[in-house]
């Protein structure tokens, strides 16, 4: 087991907060975080995310495989580890089903695709997709990786919602707003439904989410690509408003 008591306090924190907050029943959702080259901190399956504590998480391989802990890996460890191949700047996956979030996904609902809040906008991009339903195993990580690259978080079809970050918290927080926006859009289709925004407020709102750190330009920088920075970062916004106006 690693050593890493904040990183493990942070996986049991997150486990908790989803089963109190009612993102998740029985034995539902994952929580996963790198805890070194090629290992990665894991809760426990078949275990409610209320009875994650020290002594039953795991840590896992690139390969999925247990290197420590005496608790099972659960079986979707491979979209997690989908993630983690493609974006050097993840540290951290959350699994879960908040219900007005996953009732979208279930219904193959595009009302996240395009964006409506500034503050969402910044903090987690233009837009949440839905990956197309796969059985879970190799064809669900097959269907999430095209999308690994240019998102955050996601709705999986017939699934629920998996978002990644820095940390053990941006990720949390992502699927925390998830949820909040998949509330606010549900229960404005009483009135009418949301509007989007202006295509003309996303260069702005994007150029912002670089300079937070939050977006694809400050990811490709920590992996040491500098060379005209400021074009890379523009580069990058055009291709995520054009991503979000095609969406």
């Amino acid at each position: 087991m690693i050593s890493d008591r904040k990183l493990i306090d942070a996986v049991v924190e997150v486990s908790h907060a989803l089963h109190e907050r009612g993102w998740v029943a029985n034995h539902d959702g994952n929580v996963t975080a790198r805890a070194g080259k090629g290992r990665y901190l894991a809760t426990p399956t078949a275990t409610s995310k209320a009875s994650v504590d020290r002594a039953n998480l795991l840590v896992v391989d690139d390969a999925g495989n247990r290197v420590s802990g005496t608790s099972g890996r659960f079986g979707e460890v491979n979209l997690h580890l989908a993630v983690y191949r493609r974006r050097d700047d993840v540290n951290a996956v959350v699994h879960a089903h908040p219900p007005h979030a996953t009732a979208l996904a279930c219904s193959g609902s595009d009302l996240l695709q395009r964006p409506f809040m500034p503050e969402a906008v910044v903090s987690i991009g233009p837009s949440i997709p839905t990956v197309p339903f796969a059985v879970p195993g190799d064809d669900a990580a097959l269907a999430l990786a095209d999308y690994v690259d240019d998102y955050d978080a996601v709705l999986l079809g017939n699934h629920g919602v998996l978002t990644w970050g820095a940390d053990v918290e941006l990720a949390y927080l992502r699927m925390e707003l998830v949820e909040h926006l998949a509330r606010i859009v549900t229960t404005a289709q009483a009135t009418g439904g949301v509007r989007a925004l202006p295509d003309t407020a996303l260069p702005q709102l994007l150029a912002a989410r670089a300079r937070a750190g939050l977006g694809k330009a400050a990811a490709r920088a920590a992996l040491g690509r500098p060379a005209s920075a400021e074009t890379n970062m523009s580069a990058i916004i055009r291709e995520e408003i054009k991503r979000a106006l095609r969406d």
